[in-house]
């Protein structure tokens, strides 16, 4: 740590001064003056208007569906609404208060500040389809009756949202919670050479590479896998387990590094949790994470709780899949935790091969060719969702070709399981960032890490598994090892990713899934199946009222000895035999033994900083009767006390 505690409260304690005598100096408030509508707003919709109008013409003479049609002018009114939103940022002073209040983040957002100077745009009807006539005015220059008739079911939308919004945040957490509470970092270090390529610099418009933007959420507090080297000569700059501050990804990124390869949550190969040089520093203290820190949980609370400010909106065009087809917001965290195909789904290529598009039919058909000029895959698309390749081009198995949300599953069966971890881990952190909030990446890799901790049995070979059963990848493993030390026919299993429901459900622990849900059926099946619960995690110790294995419950904490300082014991006990151990009163087992003519007991007190002590010559103090009068307690009267009272009092 650079400072100390008492220079760190210290600077604290000033900012905190500073901050409240500052504030009331002046303020910041704003005049209807302030909101400026750009200049050019009328201009750009009227242009826009032109090629609407032209749309309508084509689909009166035919060329085009009502569906296109519609799709075409959502299309138009978006780019619209876009322009005239660019306008008006340019188009604020920069002394303008309600600029100043956005660009510091003190309130509000540029979404809002569009609404009251620029358009307010498309709305959506209580289905969740966007009408496709714009609201062109806005909340400065006021609504026309149709408008503000149409802009309140989105209104009404927002409102009835915010009641659900807190319920499903909430049950997300739950789940998440459940499906992580085992999640305690057990060891310091797993002994791994395995780690995650991670990007710390990003290449700006002009061509200079610079600290990757949410390299605080990803590179930032992980320990390097393997050492970091300068491109240009080759030096190493940092030693593998050497932790990554903002400093450290600085100089790297000064040095010419544009990636690190750094330990994950998602590589780590303890038996039973993760351990601490996976895990990295704790985001609470930066220092390495301590061993029984429930990080699980830490996770699941990190995902949940700001699940809250996330929308409940999925806007969608209806019938056909479309770029604006893409859910957003907490439906679509929800999606990709429960591993759930995608609306909006966007097709990849299943091999390499060369594309192919016929546009000649009313959709698109996308092909793919391998090497030897056979049709490998097809794809039926819209015409209207835009693509990602184009005819013509090589692409590589796993490539996405139009726009949407590619399904976990499919990358897992094509790529394989480290793509797909990173397809999840990738769309939670993009839901959560376009809604301007800030989470590590290692507290989705938590969730992920159990989302993949298991395997499906294919062919049991000769060991007591199943064909179908889903196995923790650890006892897998050692199963294997051990039929093939014995020289039997061993299982074979393939990766799969389980939504955090049944992930949860499908736990070790009986008295964890049973406690979640679908109570009846997993105590039968743990009843029939004779199951044993070693009580790994957190809750099966709480139901059980153990001590839960985390933090000081863990067992290696269980029988630790505490040595009192031998400053102490000069300074308490001066007359204590040294040479004779077994007579201290920290070593005897019988402390009536203890020699303690030599202690004063009102030094003691001084020096504690305690009240009164109590001497010989206070003999009260040992049970000892003196000479004094004794104290007259008046006899009492039954009569003295409301009836039924006597009986209540604690004499």
């Amino acid at each position: 740590l650079r400072y100390d505690t008492s220079q760190a409260s210290a600077t604290l304690d000033a900012l905190k001064d500073m901050g409240f005598t500052r504030a009331q100096w002046s303020g910041v408030t704003i005049a209807f003056s302030d909101i400026q509508v750009p200049p050019e707003k009328e201009a750009v919709i009227k242009t826009y208007e032109e090629r609407t109008d032209k749309i309508n013409e084509q689909y009166s003479l035919g060329f085009m569906t009502e569906e296109e049609k519609r799709q075409e002018i959502i299309g138009l009114w978006t780019e619209c609404t876009d322009q005239v939103a660019e306008d008006m940022e340019e188009n604020f002073s920069p002394d303008n208060d309600l600029n100043i209040m956005v660009r510091s983040g003190a309130r509000g957002n540029w979404m809002q500040i569009r609404q009251i100077a620029g358009m307010r745009g498309l709305v959506t009807n209580p289905k969740g389809e966007i009408i496709p006539r714009p609201v062109k005015s806005n909340y400065r220059d006021g609504l026309s009756s149709l408008e503000y008739f149409i802009s309140q079911h989105g209104a009404r939308k927002g409102l009835a949202d915010t009641a659900l919004r807190t319920a499903e945040s909430g049950y997300l957490t739950r789940r998440l919670v459940d499906v992580s509470q085992e999640v305690i970092v057990r060891e310091k270090d797993c002994g791994t050479k395995k780690g995650i390529e991670i990007p710390i610099a990003s290449q700006s418009e002009d061509g200079e590479w610079r600290v990757d933007e949410f390299a605080d959420a990803s590179a930032y507090s992980r320990l390097l896998a393997e050492d970091v080297v300068d491109p240009q000569t080759g030096e190493i700059l940092m030693n593998a387990q050497e932790p990554l501050d903002m400093e450290a990804i600085e100089n790297l990124v000064a040095h010419g590094v544009h990636s690190v390869k750094a330990r994950s949550v998602l590589t780590c190969e303890s038996s039973l949790g993760v351990c601490a040089s996976c895990y990295g520093w704790s985001l609470s203290t930066n220092t390495l994470v301590d061993i029984g820190e429930a990080v699980g949980v830490v996770a699941a609370q990190s995902i949940g709780e700001p699940g809250t400010q996330l929308t409940l909106r999925s806007f969608h065009s209806g019938g056909v899949a479309s770029a604006s087809d893409i859910t957003q917001g907490l439906p679509r965290v929800t999606e990709l935790f429960e591993a759930r195909t995608p609306r909006g789904k966007s097709e990849i290529a299943p091999e390499d091969g060369t594309v192919e598009i016929d546009d000649s039919a009313s959709f698109r058909l996308i092909k793919i060719i391998n090497s030897q000029g056979e049709k490998v895959a097809e794809f039926k698309t819209n015409r209207r969702v835009p693509l990602l390749v184009h005819d013509g081009e090589f692409v590589k198995a796993g490539t996405q070709l139009a726009e949407g949300s590619v399904d976990p599953k499919e990358v897992l069966r094509i790529c394989g399981a480290k793509d797909a971890e990173f397809c999840i881990v990738k769309g939670v952190h993009d839901v959560y960032r376009s809604q301007g909030v800030g989470i590590h990446d290692k507290h989705i890799e938590v969730i992920v890490h159990q989302m993949v901790d298991k395997v499906q049995v294919i062919d049991s070979g000769d060991t007591s598994f199943l064909p179908g059963d889903l196995i923790n990848k650890t006892e897998f493993k050692a199963t294997v090892k051990s039929a093939i030390e014995k020289g039997k026919r061993p299982a074979t299993a393939r990766e799969c990713i389980l939504g955090i429901t049944k992930a949860a459900l499908a736990t070790d622990s009986w008295l964890s899934a049973a406690s979640f849900q679908e109570t009846t059926r997993v105590l039968t099946e743990a009843a029939l199946q004779t199951k044993e619960d070693n009580l790994n995690g957190l809750k099966e110790n709480v139901i059980i009222g153990k001590l839960i294995p985390a933090g000081t419950g863990l067992s290696r904490y269980r029988n630790s000895e505490v040595d009192v300082d031998s400053a102490v014991k000069e300074h308490i006990y001066p007359t204590l035999d040294r040479e004779n151990e077994s007579s201290s009163l920290f070593d005897s087992q019988d402390a009536s033994q203890t020699d303690l003519s030599g202690v004063d007991f009102n030094d003691l007190g001084e020096d504690m900083g305690a009240g009164e002590i109590l001497g010989p010559q206070d003999p009260g103090a040992y049970g000892v009767e003196d000479d004094s009068e004794p104290i007259d307690e008046p006899d009492s009267d039954p009569d003295d006390f409301p009836e039924g009272s006597q009986d209540d009092m604690d004499y």
